[in-house]
């Protein structure tokens, strides 16, 4: 059988292969992409559901009449500030099976912006046998129509925002005191560069484990 695929699937393609490190998640991407013809949502081999994106308001009614809203951001950010009755399921911790009322009511995931669940529409979809919800603009396009969220006064930063302002400090440091003390310290500002590369490349990062365990960073 041939495919024939046009220049803007063609580069989507393309630029998801670069982009994943996971060859059964290149696979998969493609064969989603040939089953629906869809280059933003594929969806897992052998899966027949659609993965549809949806606006607030409608997110807003389904809601209301059943569906689930399911938040796939880190815990500190749902403690953070997050929708009324959604769920935490964090994507690093995210299981196929964990959602069993799949099967009888609508889910609907979201992340902050909507690049999280785009990137992972596959990954949250694999334990689905039904249509696959993506807010649309995920939690910022749900304030900016106006609808409610709930905030938790006193939570400290994002984690990744507390990790950009360790690791850049860092290096600032290293610079400046490699320049007026000893260029040994320049080793500092390598260690912390190498150490983001790594965390970029890996997906793990131990600065942001080290700093999950502080005491500002747990649960209250």
């Amino acid at each position: 059988m041939l495919f024939i695929l046009d220049n803007s699937k063609l580069t989507t393609i393309l630029c998801a292969i670069i982009g994943w490190r996971n060859p059964f998640q290149q696979l998969a991407y493609i064969a989603g992409l040939l089953q629906k013809g869809d280059p933003l949502h594929p969806l897992p081999y052998g899966a027949t559901m659609a993965v549809i994106d949806v606006k607030p308001l409608t997110a807003q009614q389904w809601l209301a009449e059943g569906a689930l809203l399911v938040d796939i951001r880190e815990p500190d950010e749902y403690a953070r500030e997050h929708i009324a009755n959604a769920r935490s399921a964090p994507l690093s911790r995210w299981q196929p099976d964990q959602l069993p009322e799949a099967a009888t009511r609508k889910i609907i995931f979201h992340c902050k912006s909507g690049q999280r669940t785009r990137q992972n529409a596959a990954h949250l979809a694999s334990g689905i046998s039904s249509d696959v919800y993506l807010l649309e603009g995920g939690l910022d396009a749900w304030k900016q129509a106006g609808l409610p969220t709930r905030k938790v006064a006193g939570q400290p930063l994002e984690l990744m925002r507390q990790v950009q302002i360790i690791a850049g400090s860092l290096t600032l440091l290293g610079v400046l005191l490699g320049f007026t003390l000893s260029p040994a310290f320049f080793w500092l500002s390598g260690f912390v560069g190498a150490g983001l590369l790594f965390a970029g490349i890996s997906g793990f990062c131990g600065m942001a484990r080290l700093l999950m365990l502080m005491p500002w960073n747990r649960p209250k």
